[in-house]
This record gives C-alpha cells, sequence and structure tokens, in this order.
C-alpha cells in the first residue's frame, strides 16, 4: 500500500500509541459536559506588546492580543511570571504583535526565561513570528521549552494579508534558523487564511516537512467580527478535512495537532471528529462528544490543561488524566 492510498487513521496507528490528546489551555473561558477544567489559568498567554501590532493584519486586526495578559509598564516578564504563577499558572506562551519585519519583538524579554523556568518551575514557548537569526540565538540561549510561528507558503497571502514584504522563502529560512540552533519547533498552518480560501497551505506543509519540527498545529480562519475578512464564510469543510488527510500522509511520524481556532457549532463537531478518523493525534477545546467519539475508535482520552504545542514533555513532566466517558 502506497502512502497515497493508505489510510491516514491506519498510518497514525503505525506509529502512535491508541490514544488522543485533548487540550485546554487559559486561552479562553471553555468547558463542555465531557470536561470541566480544573485550572483555567494553568497555562497563560502573555504580549509583550500589550495590543500594539505594526502589521494589523487583515484576519487579526490585532483583536487575539487583547485577550492576552500584558506585560505593564512597571513590571518585567518575570515580575508578571511571578504573579501568574501565585495565581495557580504553571506555563506561558510569550507573544506579542508583530514588527514591520514579520517577528515578534522578544529581544529585551529574553534574559528573564531562564529564570522563569529554574525559579518559577514554568514552562515557557514563545510565538515569535519570523525569527533573524540574532532571535533564533537568543531563544536557543533562553532555553525555551519550544518556538512556535506560522508558516506561509503564498507570497501573495504574505503581501495581503500580513503586510509583509516578505515572500515564502523567508519563512523557509526562519525554520532553517531555528532547527540550526536544535530549538524545538512547532509551526502552525492557517487554513483559508487567503480570504477564506486555499491557496499556499500546501506549499507550507512542503516546508514544514523538510524541517526538523516536533509537532505541527493546524487551525481553520475565523473570521473575526471588526476585522476585513467578516463578512467571509470560513473555508469549505471538505478543503479542510483533505488537509488534514494530506498532513497525516506527509508526515507520518509527526505529531499532527488541530489548534484552538476553528468555526463553532455543527462545523467544529464535524471537523473534530474528522480529525480523529484522519489521524490527527490531539484536539484544542474539543467539540462536545469529541472525547467519547475518540473512545468509540479505540482511542484512550487523555485531558491536558496546557497548550497543544506542548506535546513532547510526557506523562511525567505534564498533568493529566485518563477520563472514563459512558459508551
Amino acid at each position: 500500500m502506497t502512502t497515497e492510498t493508505a489510510s491516514p487513521f491506519a498510518v497514525r496507528q503505525a506509529h502512535f500509541p491508541d490514544v488522543m490528546d485533548f487540550f485546554a489551555p487559559g486561552l479562553k473561558r471553555w468547558q463542555t459536559e465531557e470536561w470541566q477544567p480544573s485550572n483555567p489559568r494553568r497555562f497563560l498567554p502573555v504580549s509583550v506588546t500589550g495590543s500594539a501590532c505594526a502589521l494589523s493584519c487583515d484576519h487579526c486586526q490585532s483583536k487575539v492580543l487583547e485577550g492576552m495578559v500584558s506585560v505593564k509598564a512597571d513590571e518585567d516578564l518575570y515580575a508578571l511570571a511571578r504573579r501568574l504563577r501565585a495565581q495557580g499558572s504553571e506555563g506561558l506562551l510569550v507573544s506579542g504583535g508583530s514588527t514591520r519585519s514579520g517577528g515578534v519583538p522578544l529581544l529585551p524579554h529574553l534574559r528573564h526565561i531562564p529564570r522563569i523556568r529554574e525559579e518559577l518551575g514554568m514552562k515557557v514557548i514563545v510565538h515569535s513570528g519570523v525569527v533573524s537569526p540574532e532571535l533564533a540565538a537568543g531563544l536557543a540561549d533562553a532555553g525555551v521549552d519550544g518556538v512556535m510561528l506560522d508558516i506561509i507558503g503564498a507570497d501573495e497571502t504574505i503581501r495581503d494579508v500580513y503586510h509583509l514584504d516578505l515572500t515564502v522563502s523567508d519563512f523557509d529560512r526562519a525554520l532553517g534558523l531555528l532547527a540550526e540552533r536544535e530549538l524545538r519547533i512547532i509551526p502552525h498552518i492557517v487554513l483559508g487564511l487567503h480570504y477564506g480560501r486555499f491557496l499556499g497551505e500546501y506549499r507550507a506543509l512542503d516546508i514544514i516537512t523538510r524541517h526538523p519540527v516536533s509537532t505541527i498545529i493546524l487551525v481553520v480562519l475565523v473570521p473575526l467580527v471588526g476585522t476585513p475578512m467578516a463578512h467571509l464564510p470560513p473555508p469549505p469543510v471538505a478543503d479542510v478535512t483533505e488537509f488534514f488527510r494530506a498532513t497525516r500522509l506527509a508526515a507520518p511520524a509527526t505529531t499532527v495537532n488541530l489548534g484552538c481556532a476553528r468555526p463553532l457549532g455543527p462545523v467544529k463537531t464535524e471537523l473534530d471528529q474528522a480529525a480523529i478518523d484522519l489521524g490527527l493525534n490531539g484536539i484544542a477545546y474539543p467539540a462536545d462528544g469529541a472525547i467519547a467519539y475518540a473512545k468509540s475508535r479505540g482511542l484512550e482520552p487523555r485531558l491536558f490543561e496546557y497548550c497543544c504545542s506542548l506535546t513532547w514533555t510526557g506523562d511525567s513532566d505534564v498533568a493529566y488524566r485518563t477520563v472514563e466517558v459512558a459508551s
């Protein structure tokens, strides 16, 4: 059986144990009848730029930053982390708005990360954007637990949606810089990013599979109110699920998760079931019923109150519990 004709679920079974991981980080208030997280502050997103972003991308317009905890003018990243640790947080996603060069201005904050990890015992992953050699080196020296960045596979999307004077090769080069520093890389692909339609997603996948990445995260465009994409429908479900299939087959031994962003309602249920059927490894904020559905497919559910990027840490390093779901 060739890769092209293989069952994605069978490919998954050949490379991974029969478990399905579900994630609920503290990025938003969330619960279902199947799962009520015990500590919604366990893993929180932090913005080093507040709500400011130099790009004002058409799909976001800085609205994603508004839901993050901001580093205040009178405190540094360590002080913020210490305050959040006292409130029950165990990990941080350090992010922020982009500069005109496509990267998040993380360099001034990296000196605090070793103390956050060592003294506070917190996990720290960063959303870097397009990295420079200097930033890649700084991230390695700081000992971050992982680096997240969106990979865009169409020059038109980079120009028209992100308003960046970059090309696809710059994103490819960023992955190479992170790999050279032996950083744990967690690339994201936003499906339907070009105004609700697929354009460069398959090229992005090809680029990613040529680098030693830890986990591939797939998210789906959700047109946000107040952005230039607000009036657009999300990408067709059939296009999204076919990309699930393609990703599993293109990266048979790499963890692939369905991330936080995707449409709500019946579409979310359909996508989550497809993610399970097509061999993905994990789902963030699962639709109600998804945990039971995974169990019906012979997969043991595991629940993590962490970001779905934290997949490498292992059972001894991330608190999880196996749930009993009525059949």
